[in-house]
C-alpha cells in the first residue's frame, strides 16, 4: 500500500474522530506527496525511497521549528509542531538504535577501506544511501567522524 493511500485512509479516520490536530498533520503529508507527484519530470507514482525522503524532510522541518519555538518561548506553536512530528514519525520506518547504527557504519567503513577522516565522503555516500530513513544524516555524520578519528 502506498504512502498516499495510507495517509488518505488515516485522514478519513481522523475526520470521523474529529481529531483536528492529526488531520492537519495528515493534510500536510498529503500536500507534500501531491507536490512531489506533480513536479516537472516526476513519475506519477512515487517510489518508497522518495516517500521516505519526503517524510524525513518534513520531520526535520518540524523538529527545527519546534526547537526555534522553544527557544523563543512560544509553547503554543511548539506543541503544534511536536504533535505534527509525532504523526509524521508514525509513517517513517523504525529508526536504528545507537548500537545497530555503529555496527552498520563499522561494516561500511571496513567495506570501503576507509582509514582516515579524508575518506569521510566515500563512507558518507554509501551510508546515506543504505541507511536512508533508518537514521538521521546528522547522526550518521557524527558517528562516521568518530569512527574515522580513532
Amino acid at each position: 500500500m502506498s504512502l498516499k493511500t495510507k495517509v488518505e485512509a488515516e485522514m478519513k479516520t481522523a475526520m470521523k474522530a474529529r481529531n483536528k490536530d492529526r488531520l492537519r498533520a495528515l493534510k500536510a503529508i498529503k500536500a507534500l506527496i501531491l507536490l512531489a507527484e506533480t513536479e516537472k519530470g516526476a513519475k506519477q507514482v512515487l517510489s518508497e525511497e522518495t516517500e521516505v525522503k519526503l517524510l524525513m524532510k518534513a520531520a526535520k522541518q518540524r523538529k527545527d521549528s519546534a526547537q526555534i519555538y522553544q527557544e523563543q518561548g512560544r509553547e503554543d506553536l511548539e506543541t503544534i509542531e511536536r504533535s505534527e512530528l509525532a504523526v509524521i514519525e508514525e509513517f517513517l520506518p523504525k529508526m536504528m538504535s545507537e548500537e545497530e547504527l555503529t555496527e552498520k557504519l563499522q561494516e561500511i567503513v571496513a567495506r570501503t577501506g576507509a582509514s582516515s577522516p579524508k575518506d569521510m565522503g566515500k563512507v558518507m555516500g554509501i551510508a546515506t544511501k543504505e541507511l536512508a530513513g533508518k537514521a538521521d544524516n546528522k547522526t550518521i555524520s557524527l558517528k562516521v567522524r568518530a569512527l574515522l578519528n580513532k
